[in-house]
Protein backbone atom coordinates (compact mmCIF):
# COMPACT_ATOMS: atom_id res chain seq x y z
CA UNK A 1 0.00 0.00 0.00
CA UNK A 2 2.61 2.50 0.94
CA UNK A 3 5.06 1.70 -2.20
CA UNK A 4 2.19 2.35 -4.65
CA UNK A 5 1.70 5.54 -2.78
CA UNK A 6 4.81 6.18 -3.11
CA UNK A 7 4.81 5.53 -7.00
CA UNK A 8 1.30 7.29 -7.54
CA UNK A 9 3.13 10.37 -5.64
CA UNK A 10 6.03 10.57 -8.01
CA UNK A 11 3.66 10.24 -10.79
CA UNK A 12 1.89 13.31 -9.99
CA UNK A 13 5.25 15.41 -9.35
CA UNK A 14 7.01 13.85 -12.77
CA UNK A 15 3.45 14.45 -14.60
CA UNK A 16 3.94 18.40 -13.19
CA UNK A 17 7.19 18.90 -13.84
CA UNK A 18 6.26 17.11 -17.81
CA UNK A 19 3.57 19.54 -18.19
CA UNK A 20 5.49 22.62 -17.09
CA UNK A 21 8.57 21.56 -19.15
CA UNK A 22 6.19 20.49 -21.96
CA UNK A 23 4.19 23.97 -22.14
CA UNK A 24 7.51 25.94 -21.79
CA UNK A 25 9.28 23.99 -25.02
CA UNK A 26 5.99 24.35 -26.67
CA UNK A 27 5.81 28.00 -26.67
CA UNK A 28 9.08 28.41 -26.85
CA UNK A 29 9.56 26.59 -30.37
CA UNK A 30 6.34 28.04 -31.31
CA UNK A 31 7.32 31.39 -30.80
CA UNK A 32 10.25 31.27 -32.64
CA UNK A 33 8.12 29.46 -35.60
CA UNK A 34 5.82 32.46 -35.72
CA UNK A 35 8.05 35.44 -35.48
CA UNK A 36 10.78 33.52 -38.13
CA UNK A 37 7.52 33.94 -40.39
CA UNK A 38 7.23 37.66 -39.78
CA UNK A 39 3.64 37.49 -37.55
CA UNK A 40 3.14 40.07 -35.58
CA UNK A 41 4.81 39.77 -32.05
CA UNK A 42 1.00 40.96 -30.34
CA UNK A 43 -0.34 38.31 -32.60
CA UNK A 44 1.89 35.91 -31.32
CA UNK A 45 1.64 37.11 -27.92
CA UNK A 46 -2.09 36.55 -27.92
CA UNK A 47 -2.50 33.29 -29.99
CA UNK A 48 0.58 31.47 -29.66
CA UNK A 49 2.04 32.19 -25.69
CA UNK A 50 -1.87 32.31 -24.57
CA UNK A 51 -2.66 28.64 -26.02
CA UNK A 52 1.07 27.14 -24.96
CA UNK A 53 0.62 28.50 -21.42
CA UNK A 54 -3.03 27.29 -21.34
CA UNK A 55 -1.79 24.05 -22.58
CA UNK A 56 -0.92 21.79 -19.69
CA UNK A 57 -4.45 22.28 -18.31
CA UNK A 58 -6.05 21.58 -21.48
CA UNK A 59 -3.96 18.80 -21.69
CA UNK A 60 -5.26 17.62 -18.25
CA UNK A 61 -8.74 18.33 -18.39
CA UNK A 62 -8.95 16.61 -22.03
CA UNK A 63 -7.24 13.09 -20.72
CA UNK A 64 -9.40 13.29 -17.46
CA UNK A 65 -12.41 13.71 -19.34
CA UNK A 66 -11.78 10.93 -21.94
CA UNK A 67 -10.37 8.57 -18.64
CA UNK A 68 -14.03 9.14 -17.15
CA UNK A 69 -12.87 11.65 -15.01
CA UNK A 70 -15.08 14.77 -15.50
CA UNK A 71 -14.87 16.03 -12.07
CA UNK A 72 -10.78 16.17 -12.11
CA UNK A 73 -11.67 18.26 -15.41
CA UNK A 74 -14.08 20.70 -14.19
CA UNK A 75 -12.27 20.88 -11.20
CA UNK A 76 -9.22 22.17 -12.70
CA UNK A 77 -10.21 25.07 -13.90
CA UNK A 78 -12.78 26.17 -11.11
CA UNK A 79 -10.03 25.48 -9.05
CA UNK A 80 -7.26 27.43 -11.27
CA UNK A 81 -9.65 30.30 -11.57
CA UNK A 82 -10.06 30.32 -7.71
CA UNK A 83 -6.17 29.80 -7.21
CA UNK A 84 -4.99 32.29 -9.64
CA UNK A 85 -7.14 35.06 -8.54
CA UNK A 86 -7.15 34.46 -4.53
CA UNK A 87 -3.71 32.60 -3.89
CA UNK A 88 -1.64 33.68 -7.13
CA UNK A 89 -3.06 37.27 -6.77
CA UNK A 90 -2.84 37.48 -3.18
CA UNK A 91 0.38 36.60 -2.99
CA UNK A 92 1.51 38.65 -5.18
CA UNK A 93 0.27 42.20 -3.98
CA UNK A 94 0.83 41.27 -0.41
CA UNK A 95 4.79 41.34 -1.89
CA UNK A 96 3.86 44.84 -4.31
CA UNK A 97 0.98 46.23 -4.64
CA UNK A 98 -0.43 46.22 -8.27
CA UNK A 99 -1.41 49.39 -9.87
CA UNK A 100 -4.58 48.50 -12.16
CA UNK A 101 -4.50 50.14 -15.66
CA UNK A 102 -7.54 51.07 -17.65
CA UNK A 103 -7.28 48.18 -19.52
CA UNK A 104 -7.96 45.50 -16.77
CA UNK A 105 -11.50 47.66 -15.60
CA UNK A 106 -12.71 48.35 -18.71
CA UNK A 107 -12.18 45.09 -20.60
CA UNK A 108 -10.05 42.25 -19.00
CA UNK A 109 -12.24 42.09 -15.70
CA UNK A 110 -15.32 42.26 -17.47
CA UNK A 111 -14.51 39.68 -19.84
CA UNK A 112 -13.34 37.15 -17.11
CA UNK A 113 -16.68 38.12 -15.10
CA UNK A 114 -18.81 37.61 -18.29
CA UNK A 115 -16.91 33.80 -19.30
CA UNK A 116 -17.27 33.14 -15.31
CA UNK A 117 -21.02 33.67 -15.71
CA UNK A 118 -21.43 32.50 -19.03
CA UNK A 119 -20.02 28.83 -18.04
CA UNK A 120 -22.81 29.15 -14.96
CA UNK A 121 -25.25 29.33 -17.02
CA UNK A 122 -24.29 26.79 -19.98
CA UNK A 123 -23.54 23.87 -16.73
CA UNK A 124 -27.35 23.93 -15.28
CA UNK A 125 -28.53 20.53 -16.93
CA UNK A 126 -25.47 19.10 -15.59
CA UNK A 127 -23.60 18.68 -18.87
CA UNK A 128 -21.33 20.66 -20.84
CA UNK A 129 -22.45 19.25 -23.81
CA UNK A 130 -20.55 19.62 -27.45
CA UNK A 131 -22.65 22.31 -28.60
CA UNK A 132 -21.70 24.61 -25.58
CA UNK A 133 -18.10 24.15 -25.73
CA UNK A 134 -18.29 25.46 -29.51
CA UNK A 135 -20.01 28.47 -27.83
CA UNK A 136 -17.38 28.66 -25.05
CA UNK A 137 -14.35 28.24 -28.09
CA UNK A 138 -16.54 30.84 -30.33
CA UNK A 139 -16.43 33.61 -27.47
CA UNK A 140 -13.02 33.30 -26.97
CA UNK A 141 -12.56 33.92 -30.95
CA UNK A 142 -14.18 36.72 -31.06
CA UNK A 143 -12.33 38.12 -27.91
CA UNK A 144 -9.29 37.55 -29.29
CA UNK A 145 -10.10 38.81 -32.28
CA UNK A 146 -11.28 42.52 -30.36
CA UNK A 147 -7.86 41.97 -28.39
CA UNK A 148 -5.61 41.82 -32.03
CA UNK A 149 -8.05 45.13 -33.27
CA UNK A 150 -7.46 46.65 -29.86
CA UNK A 151 -3.68 45.96 -29.94
CA UNK A 152 -3.00 47.39 -33.17
CA UNK A 153 -4.07 50.85 -31.61
CA UNK A 154 -1.75 50.14 -28.21
CA UNK A 155 0.86 47.57 -28.95
CA UNK A 156 1.93 45.51 -26.50
CA UNK A 157 4.53 42.76 -26.56
CA UNK A 158 4.45 39.83 -24.10
CA UNK A 159 7.54 39.34 -22.12
CA UNK A 160 8.27 35.74 -24.12
CA UNK A 161 8.09 37.81 -27.21
CA UNK A 162 10.25 40.08 -26.22
CA UNK A 163 13.41 37.76 -24.95
CA UNK A 164 12.99 35.78 -28.30
CA UNK A 165 13.59 39.19 -30.16
CA UNK A 166 15.94 39.99 -27.86
CA UNK A 167 18.12 37.02 -28.24
CA UNK A 168 17.56 36.62 -31.73
CA UNK A 169 16.36 33.99 -33.37
CA UNK A 170 18.69 31.44 -33.99
CA UNK A 171 18.35 27.79 -35.46
CA UNK A 172 16.20 26.40 -38.27
CA UNK A 173 12.42 25.69 -38.86
CA UNK A 174 13.52 21.92 -38.28
CA UNK A 175 15.10 23.13 -34.51
CA UNK A 176 11.84 24.91 -33.88
CA UNK A 177 9.67 21.67 -34.78
CA UNK A 178 11.67 19.61 -32.85
CA UNK A 179 11.03 21.98 -29.70
CA UNK A 180 7.62 21.93 -30.36
CA UNK A 181 7.42 17.99 -30.70
CA UNK A 182 9.47 17.69 -27.65
CA UNK A 183 6.96 19.52 -25.97
CA UNK A 184 3.96 18.06 -27.47
CA UNK A 185 5.18 14.96 -26.12
CA UNK A 186 6.39 16.46 -23.05
CA UNK A 187 2.35 17.12 -22.30
CA UNK A 188 1.13 14.27 -23.77
CA UNK A 189 3.41 11.98 -20.99
CA UNK A 190 2.66 14.68 -18.28
CA UNK A 191 -0.45 15.08 -18.72
CA UNK A 192 -1.34 11.05 -18.56
CA UNK A 193 0.71 10.48 -15.58
CA UNK A 194 -0.18 13.62 -13.57
CA UNK A 195 -4.01 12.66 -13.92
CA UNK A 196 -3.54 8.56 -13.40
CA UNK A 197 -1.57 9.99 -10.19
CA UNK A 198 -4.28 12.18 -9.25
CA UNK A 199 -7.12 9.57 -9.51
CA UNK A 200 -5.21 6.64 -7.54
CA UNK A 201 -4.25 8.86 -4.78
CA UNK A 202 -8.06 9.97 -4.59
CA UNK A 203 -8.99 6.25 -4.42
CA UNK A 204 -6.72 5.34 -1.91
CA UNK A 205 -7.66 7.82 0.55
CA UNK A 206 -11.64 7.85 -0.65
CA UNK A 207 -11.73 11.26 -1.56
CA UNK A 208 -14.03 12.39 -4.51
CA UNK A 209 -12.00 13.28 -7.47
CA UNK A 210 -14.12 16.74 -7.08
CA UNK A 211 -11.68 17.27 -4.04
CA UNK A 212 -8.56 16.23 -5.86
CA UNK A 213 -9.01 18.65 -8.68
CA UNK A 214 -10.20 21.35 -6.78
CA UNK A 215 -7.21 21.30 -4.92
CA UNK A 216 -3.91 19.30 -5.78
CA UNK A 217 -5.00 19.61 -9.45
CA UNK A 218 -6.13 23.09 -9.62
CA UNK A 219 -2.89 24.21 -7.56
CA UNK A 220 -0.42 22.02 -9.50
CA UNK A 221 -1.52 23.40 -12.73
CA UNK A 222 -1.38 26.89 -11.34
CA UNK A 223 2.22 26.66 -9.95
CA UNK A 224 3.42 28.17 -13.03
CA UNK A 225 1.55 31.24 -12.79
CA UNK A 226 2.42 31.02 -8.63
CA UNK A 227 6.26 31.27 -9.50
CA UNK A 228 6.07 33.85 -12.63
CA UNK A 229 4.00 36.51 -10.25
CA UNK A 230 6.31 36.16 -7.21
CA UNK A 231 9.35 36.32 -9.37
CA UNK A 232 7.55 39.83 -11.34
CA UNK A 233 6.54 40.76 -7.67
CA UNK A 234 10.11 40.70 -6.06
CA UNK A 235 11.66 42.72 -9.28
CA UNK A 236 8.78 45.04 -8.97
CA UNK A 237 7.61 43.83 -12.51
CA UNK A 238 3.92 43.64 -12.15
CA UNK A 239 2.49 46.26 -14.41
CA UNK A 240 0.80 43.08 -16.57
CA UNK A 241 0.24 40.64 -13.78
CA UNK A 242 -3.42 41.23 -12.75
CA UNK A 243 -4.30 41.63 -16.56
CA UNK A 244 -2.03 38.53 -17.56
CA UNK A 245 -3.90 36.52 -14.54
CA UNK A 246 -7.34 37.20 -15.93
CA UNK A 247 -6.76 36.23 -19.24
CA UNK A 248 -5.72 33.03 -17.73
CA UNK A 249 -9.05 32.95 -15.96
CA UNK A 250 -10.98 33.43 -19.71
CA UNK A 251 -8.87 30.98 -21.85
CA UNK A 252 -9.42 28.52 -18.42
CA UNK A 253 -12.84 28.87 -19.44
CA UNK A 254 -13.59 29.65 -23.08
CA UNK A 255 -10.28 27.52 -24.34
CA UNK A 256 -10.19 24.59 -22.13
CA UNK A 257 -13.38 23.63 -21.59
CA UNK A 258 -14.91 24.76 -24.74
CA UNK A 259 -12.30 22.35 -26.58
CA UNK A 260 -12.39 19.79 -23.83
CA UNK A 261 -16.86 19.38 -23.85
CA UNK A 262 -16.00 19.91 -28.20
CA UNK A 263 -13.97 16.24 -27.67
CA UNK A 264 -15.65 15.05 -24.96
CA UNK A 265 -19.07 16.43 -23.86
CA UNK A 266 -18.22 16.71 -19.44
CA UNK A 267 -20.44 15.77 -17.18
CA UNK A 268 -21.05 18.17 -14.15
CA UNK A 269 -21.16 17.31 -10.61
CA UNK A 270 -24.12 19.00 -8.75
CA UNK A 271 -21.65 20.40 -5.95
CA UNK A 272 -19.92 22.45 -9.01
CA UNK A 273 -22.97 24.11 -9.81
CA UNK A 274 -24.16 24.82 -6.50
CA UNK A 275 -21.24 25.41 -4.23
CA UNK A 276 -17.86 25.82 -6.47
CA UNK A 277 -19.14 27.82 -9.49
CA UNK A 278 -19.93 30.84 -7.00
CA UNK A 279 -17.17 30.58 -5.14
CA UNK A 280 -15.35 31.23 -8.82
CA UNK A 281 -17.70 34.31 -9.30
CA UNK A 282 -17.35 35.69 -5.83
CA UNK A 283 -13.73 35.87 -5.76
CA UNK A 284 -14.17 37.37 -9.41
CA UNK A 285 -16.54 39.49 -7.72
CA UNK A 286 -14.78 41.32 -5.02
CA UNK A 287 -11.28 41.58 -7.05
CA UNK A 288 -13.52 45.17 -9.16
CA UNK A 289 -14.30 46.90 -5.89
CA UNK A 290 -10.59 46.46 -4.99
CA UNK A 291 -9.49 47.63 -8.87
CA UNK A 292 -11.84 50.04 -8.52
CA UNK A 293 -10.59 51.91 -5.38
CA UNK A 294 -7.71 53.52 -5.28
CA UNK A 295 -7.06 52.03 -8.64
CA UNK A 296 -4.50 49.72 -6.91
CA UNK A 297 -4.78 46.03 -5.24
CA UNK A 298 -2.39 46.29 -2.18
CA UNK A 299 -1.64 44.32 0.77
CA UNK A 300 -5.08 44.35 2.70
CA UNK A 301 -6.58 43.32 -0.70
CA UNK A 302 -3.43 40.41 -0.78
CA UNK A 303 -4.34 39.40 2.98
CA UNK A 304 -8.02 38.91 1.84
CA UNK A 305 -7.80 37.05 -0.82
CA UNK A 306 -5.44 34.92 0.45
CA UNK A 307 -7.88 34.36 3.77
CA UNK A 308 -10.56 33.46 1.26
CA UNK A 309 -8.34 30.92 -0.83
CA UNK A 310 -7.88 29.27 2.68
CA UNK A 311 -11.24 29.43 3.62
CA UNK A 312 -12.17 27.46 0.72
CA UNK A 313 -9.96 25.29 0.81
CA UNK A 314 -10.68 24.08 4.16
CA UNK A 315 -14.12 24.30 3.01
CA UNK A 316 -13.69 21.91 0.15
CA UNK A 317 -11.43 19.40 2.23
CA UNK A 318 -13.57 19.71 5.27
CA UNK A 319 -16.89 18.34 3.28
Amino acid sequence: MMESMIFDIARLVLGLLFLIGGGNYLVKGGTELALRYRISPMVVGLTVIAFGTSAPELLVSVTAAFQGSPDLAMGNVVGSNICNLALVLGTTVVITPIVVQKSTLKVDWPATFGASVLLVLLVQGGVLTALEGALLFGTLIIYLTYQVWKSKKNPHIPEEVAEVMEAGIKGTVWKDILWMALGGLGLYFGSDWFVEGAQNIAKAFSVPERVIGLTVVALGTSLPELATSVIAARKNQVDMALGNLLGSNIFNILSILGITAMISPISVNASFIDNDMYWMLGVTAIIFPMMWIGKKVGRIDGLILLAVYFLYTYLVLAN
